[in-house]
This record gives structure tokens, C-alpha cells and sequence, in this order.
């Protein structure tokens, strides 16, 4: 069969663009002129009959046709790009450029302090570590690895749990000289407890709280006038005083230990917060995701296992 090379040279412009964001940018890292790119990209448009990028002085973003183009493509010339590298007896080569896309307070408790050993193992590899709260779109956004807490969303993306991390519901000592301690997760709906509200990702809206035990779910109203996106600013609110929350074990077990904060409810602990690691294709993953992905499961994430105690693969 016949390969079209300057159609495979569009989509792999275009996949350039889409993933730099922009022509001057996808021109710099291919070698290229940008109005080498943009030439490349319009004969790709005119050879499929749709329009691929919304463009303007500020942004350039792929259409509904782009993504879709990007999305069932770019795991598909990885594949291509993994296998000739296998056949020339390169596939254990992690080289290149990683982009990882990853929850803050993961990165910062478990990953970072183990990446030295990672990147001392590849010499040859650049990671590019993007710690945000949301997942994205990874293909479009050019990222090969993803790690976020949570029930995955429905996608085409393959997804591995990597732990569950047990939710507690806590308070300082100060606060609860001053509010009193609640004995029944109910006592938070009384009025008189003030509760930090930790803002979902998804949806822009607090989480609900729920307390587990053995198979019941308690669902209970609760107020607060302190609204949160980042666990770490969660933690320091709690620890002066300013509310209930309702963090993850991970990272916290030194605190709850040496008293400076208090486990509430210890009856009401079997609500677990999965964490999770994806990638786009389970076919030839390159050589360079394999290694990460090996990296996390065995080196970070068993290790805290281990330590902590939480339910694992």
C-alpha cells in the first residue's frame, strides 16, 4: 500500500501546531519557516476540505475537525515512530522530550523528591512537568502522561489506578477550642461549625460531603465561607484554625500523629480518593512513557504505599 508522505507530513505539521500552540512556535521546533507551517497546514486543509485551526492575533485553536483529526492521528504516528525505532533496535532508548501533566500535591509530595533517580536513570530525556488541578485535553495539548486524583471521565484514554487515598475529616486543636468538637458528622449541619470547601475541577463547584462506614454513605450539608482550589492552602487554613476539612491521608500523617490536627470522626473513615495515571494509546507507547509509567507505579507510588498504608493496584 502506497504511503501519501506530504499528507503525513500535514498531520504531523499539524500536530506541531496544535501542540506548541501556535505557527512561530511549531516552525522553531521543526526547523521550519512559519510561513513553511502555514502552507503546510494549508494544503493539509485544502487536501481534506475542512478548516483545522480557528486563528487570530491572540490564539490559535483547532476546530471540532482539528481535535478530532489530532486526537485518533497523534497516537498513531507515536506508533509508527515507536516501531521503526524497534526495528532499528532503539526501542529501549528513552530519549526526548516528556510532558507530564499532573495534580499539584502529588507532584510536589511524591513525585519531585524522586525524580532525581528518574532523570539520573535517562540521561537522554528532557521531562517537561506541568502541575495543574485540571485534566484538559492531553492529545490536543501535546502531553504524553497525565496523574490526577479522582473517578476518571468518560474518554479514549487508558487509564491505571495507581492508589486510593483515605479522606478524614479534621480540625486543630485551636478551632475546636473555640467551636467545640462535633461528635456526629451530622453536628456540622447545626450552624455553629465552620467548614472549608474545597472547589471541584470538573465543575467549578464545591464538593459535596460524604462520610463511609462499612457500607453506609452519610451525605451532610455543610457551610463555610472559605472556598479552595489548592490542597496545600487547605492544610495551613486547617492547621490555624479557620475550619473543618476534609483532606486526604497523603501527606498529612505526621500532622494527624503529632496532634496538630485532629481526626474527627474516626468511626466514619472508609471514604477513599482514587489516583490515577493515563496515557493516550495502549499500543507501542513510546519508549520514553513506558519507562515514566514503570517509574511511577513501581518507585513512587508502591513505595507510598508501603509507608502509608493506602489501598494500592
Amino acid at each position: 500500500m502506497a504511503i501519501d508522505t506530504r499528507l503525513l507530513s500535514g498531520i504531523e505539521t499539524l500536530i506541531a501546531v496544535a501542540e506548541t500552540g501556535g505557527f512561530t512556535r511549531a516552525a522553531a521546533t521543526m526547523g521550519l519557516t512559519p510561513s513553511g507551517v502555514s502552507r503546510a497546514v494549508a494544503r493539509l486543509e485544502s487536501r481534506l476540505g475542512v478548516r483545522l485551526f480557528d486563528r487570530n492575533a491572540r490564539s490559535t485553536t483547532l476546530t471540532e475537525a482539528g481535535h478530532r483529526l489530532v486526537t485518533e492521528v497523534a497516537p498513531l504516528l507515536a506508533g509508527i515512530e515507536e516501531a521503526a525505532s524497534s526495528a532499528a533496535g532503539a526501542s529501549a532508548t528513552v530519549s526526548g522530550r516528556l510532558r507530564v501533566n499532573c495534580d499539584p500535591w502529588f507532584a510536589s509530595l511524591l513525585l519531585a523528591p524522586k525524580l532525581r533517580s528518574f532523570l539520573d536513570t535517562h540521561p537522554a530525556l528532557t521531562l517537561d512537568l506541568v502541575a495543574r488541578d485540571t485534566l484538559g485535553d492531553l492529545v490536543s495539548e501535546g502531553f504524553d502522561v497525565a496523574i490526577r486524583f479522582g473517578e476518571p471521565p468518560p474518554s479514549g484514554l487508558i487509564t491505571r489506578k495507581l492508589l486510593e487515598a483515605r479522606i478524614v475529616t479534621c480540625a486543630s486543636p485551636a478551632y475546636i477550642a473555640r467551636h467545640g468538637r462535633p461528635i456526629h458528622p451530622r453536628d456540622l449541619e447545626t450552624g455553629t461549625h465552620e467548614c472549608l470547601l474545597f472547589r471541584e475541577p470538573a465543575t467549578g463547584r464545591p464538593f459535596d460531603w460524604e462520610f463511609h462506614r462499612q457500607g453506609e454513605i452519610l451525605n451532610v450539608s455543610v457551610r463555610g465561607r472559605l472556598i479552595l482550589n489548592d490542597v496545600a492552602t487547605g492544610l495551613a487554613a486547617c492547621v490555624a484554625g479557620l475550619g473543618v476539612a476534609q483532606p486526604m491521608t497523603l501527606g498529612i500523617d505526621e500532622l494527624l500523629r503529632s496532634g496538630t490536627l485532629i481526626d474527627l470522626f474516626p468511626d466514619w473513615c472508609d471514604e477513599y480518593f482514587p489516583l490515577h495515571v493515563y496515557h493516550p494509546s495502549r499500543h507501542l507507547p513510546p519508549a520514553k512513557v513506558r519507562a515514566f509509567l514503570d517509574f511511577i507505579c513501581n518507585d513512587v507510588t508502591t513505595a507510598q504505599i508501603k509507608h502509608d498504608g493506602f489501598t494500592g493496584l
